[in-house]
């Protein structure tokens, strides 16, 4: 039977090893805290302003928004979605499901699809219910909407494509794999005519009209004596440019793959819990301690690493143009420098953590909560 961890979990007890604090590497917990980096006054070298708020409800999970030009589609825990102008935050949709919400949001401009508790698949559009389809287990990755199809992975390491107007199951896939499995996003996307999905340690090409393996990739390889040391899922939200998909493997590695030719091009050690940005020189990820680390898209090599945030729990970072964004569990926005991370403003919202990625929609760089305030700034 599968087993799952929380992310949180495990990123207490990657911080706790750094500082030599550590006493089990799952579900631990402690009072002693590693002092998050204190920051410099902020020199406000940026300007960044909020245009406007809205609200969501808690957000106890990463629920990651989906962006489709302008409209940002979002959801809360509680079971909240909601489509968004970007412009104005106003709502252009609302709807409350009966169920808590665990991963989301999937959309195609048209219907949106997530995932509830309940382990049912949900797809909407314009704010109504289409359709219901019950999934073999919990699913935890943003459903992918493309092709008139709604394609899921779950928990059980399955993935199974949905049709896209009445819910009907057209194929399930699954691949056998290590007993426990990170709750939390994992990936799932198309690059051209081929489904690309994480298992495990691999990125996987499939064939999205029947499901069968185009190809196989391998970002790490599970090692350890215990499935706690041998977890090396791969995690979201992605590094993709073009043909290329770079991707992390938990506390194992960074890697990218060709995923036209499904070519691992290259892969570094990297010990982090959270996905990875970037555009097209650059990839962008934090490390468990909150080691900010700038790779080479093109082979890999470090550009660059900054200690500036150690240990203030971030969110996964977002790459807009010359700038670096990234949330801290204390509720802070860090506007850093893309070139070497050095700060250029940093704004306060709700004093709530950002696990949430902030997202790019349009000018206005979209940023969630845990308490589900919903923020859009604009840099000046």
């Amino acid at each position: 039977m599968t087993s799952m961890i929380s992310n949180s979990a495990f990123k207490l007890a990657l911080h706790l090893i750094v500082a030599v604090l550590i006493a089990a590497l799952a579900g631990c917990a402690s009072s002693d805290k590693i002092a998050p980096a204190e920051l410099a006054p902020n020199a406000a070298l940026q300007p960044m302003r909020s245009v406007w708020t809205s609200q969501i409800g808690s957000v106890n999970f990463a629920l990651q928004p989906h962006v489709v030009g302008t409209t940002v589609t979002i959801a809360g825990s509680d079971g909240t979605v909601a489509a968004l102008d970007s412009v104005t935050g106003k709502d252009l949709w609302r709807l409350q499901l009966d169920a808590p919400i665990t991963a989301g949001v999937g959309s195609d401009g048209k219907t949106v699809a997530i995932v509830t508790n309940a382990n049912e698949v949900v797809a909407l559009e314009a704010g109504r219910v289409l359709w219901r389809q019950r999934l073999p287990a919990q699913g935890y990755t943003p459903p992918l909407v493309a092709g008139g199809r709604v394609f899921v992975v779950t928990a059980d390491r399955s993935v199974t494509a949905l049709d896209g107007a009445s819910g009907r199951k057209i194929w399930t896939q699954q691949r056998p794999g290590d007993a426990l499995v990170l709750k939390q996003s994992g990936v799932l996307l198309a690059v051209g005519d081929t489904l690309v999905v994480g298992q495990s340690g691999r990125l996987l090409g499939l064939n999205p009209a029947n499901g069968s393996v185009r190809w196989d990739a391998p970002i790490a390889t599970a090692r350890g004596t215990n499935d706690v040391e041998r977890l090396i899922d791969l995690v979201g939200p992605v590094s993709r440019f073009g043909n290329v998909v770079c991707t992390r493997a938990f506390q194992s590695t960074v890697g990218c793959v060709d995923a036209v030719r499904g070519q691992v091009l290259w892969s570094k050690k990297s010990v982090g819990a959270i996905g990875l940005n970037g555009d097209e020189q650059l990839v962008i990820g934090a490390e468990a301690d909150d080691k900010l680390v700038a790779w080479n898209r093109a082979d890999g090599e470090r550009a660059w690493s900054s200690d500036l945030l150690l240990h203030r729990v971030l969110s996964a970072p977002l790459l807009a143009g010359k700038w670096l964004v990234v949330g801290d569990s204390s509720g802070l926005l860090h506007v850093l420098s893309r070139e070497n991370a050095s700060a250029l403003n940093r704004v306060e919202t709700d004093g709530s953590a950002i696990s949430v990625g902030p997202v790019l929609a349009g000018k206005t760089i979209v940023v969630v909560t845990g308490k589900g305030s919903v923020y859009g700034f604009v840099a000046e």
